[in-house]
């Protein structure tokens, strides 16, 4: 809506660089990188301990709810015990968070911080819930979670940003409720909406059904609103990218397929680093396979099927609501993408691109 309403609004001009100034800055900006990725490889990397409650939604003593525990992470491992007393006796479970699957459960309204995990073990797909007490505590838990889940631990350099980014998502969202734990600030006056603002435009229609009436909504709106109303365009447009990119689907593309030798229809979801096998009933996810653990695929086009090795398994499916050429090319260009430097000025490789999305892989 911001970024709306600033589209005709002349972004501020500052100060003219020439080609000679900007090099330097952006050669300044990678030495400090640089710089600053040397001093965390030497640093002993970061450990998170705290008492948090969990819960095994899938075993049989779930029921008695959440348990209260001594938690520690380091590295990319989670263990727990008893009390803190017993850090340095065999743990009550311990497992490695790589490659496992992290979504936020959180309603700030409600003070509920909580935090679902998938684990990949031995027995499976295994779900694991924390429940943190506060917000501090949940940014902290859930961007290391994140992180252990992409292979990387809590000593990268982009620790400090997944956890203000998680904050300022939890900041919006206590701006919205009119709640902020962490700040004492007066809450700021409502904007006045557009005569011609539509509602419909802007939220989704399955939060539309449920809200009491439009004006209701429409009031919601203009509450929130008045949070990012001194925003630019610009940054508008950055902060609801943050936050869309910050959504635990977000970049997921779901296809209805058929396994070989199944007799039902199952749904998958295509992911930049993941193949999801998922309960078409409630979305949640079933099992993983990570395109790290790829081996190579292919596309037999002549029954429009599937197949892909792993270095434990090997699967074989056929789309049923795209064309098999879709879901390959999601397929490939994911990888393609995650191949990738994260200099800007990386020549692009056309001939890689179409070899990962022409047919063979």
């Amino acid at each position: 809506l911001q970024a709306t309403l600033q589209r005709d609004s002349p972004e501020p001009e500052g100060p003219v660089k020439d080609d000679v100034d900007m090099m330097l800055d952006e050669l300044e900006q990678n030495l400090d990188a640089a710089a600053l990725g040397r001093r965390s490889d030497l640093m002993q990397v970061p450990e998170l301990a705290d008492y948090l409650k969990y819960m095994k939604p899938k075993k049989i003593a779930a029921f008695k709810g959440f348990k209260r525990a001594f938690f520690s992470f380091r590295d990319l491992y989670l263990s727990y015990y008893q009390t803190s007393n017993d850090i340095n006796q065999a743990p009550l479970g311990h497992f490695s968070l790589k490659g496992c699957e992290v979504s936020p459960d959180v309603s700030v309204s409600q003070g509920k911080y909580q935090i679902k995990l998938l684990v990949p073990t031995a027995e499976g797909m295994t779900d694991f819930v924390l429940k943190c007490d506060t917000e501090h505590q949940y940014a902290r838990w859930m961007a290391a979670c994140r992180l252990a889940s992409r292979g990387k631990s809590m000593a990268d350099s982009s620790y400090p940003q997944e956890v203000e980014s998680i904050k300022n998502l939890l900041h919006m969202q206590s701006a919205t409720n009119g709640r902020n734990e962490n700040s004492t600030a007066r809450r700021s006056s409502p904007v006045k909406l557009p005569s011609d603002f539509n509602v419909d435009e802007y939220v989704s229609q399955r939060y539309v059904r449920k809200a009491r009436s439009k004006q209701a909504l429409q009031q919601r709106v203009a509450d929130a609103h008045a949070n990012v109303r001194q925003l630019s365009s610009t940054e508008a447009k950055l902060q609801y990218i943050r936050a869309w990119q910050a959504l635990p689907e977000h970049g997921m593309h779901y296809f209805i397929v058929r396994f070989r030798n199944g007799r039902k229809a199952d749904l998958i979801g295509v992911a930049i680093n993941r193949l999801v096998k998922m309960n078409m009933d409630n979305g949640e996810s079933i099992k993983t396979w990570r395109f790290a653990n790829m081996k190579k695929w292919h596309v037999n086009w002549e029954i429009r099927h599937l197949k892909i090795q792993f270095e434990d398994e090997d699967i074989e499916f056929k789309p049923l609501s795209a064309d098999c050429k879709i879901v390959h090319e999601f397929i490939g260009g994911y990888i393609f993408l995650t191949m990738r430097s994260k200099e800007q000025n990386q020549t692009l490789n056309e001939e890689l691109f179409h070899k990962l999305t022409g047919g063979w892989g």
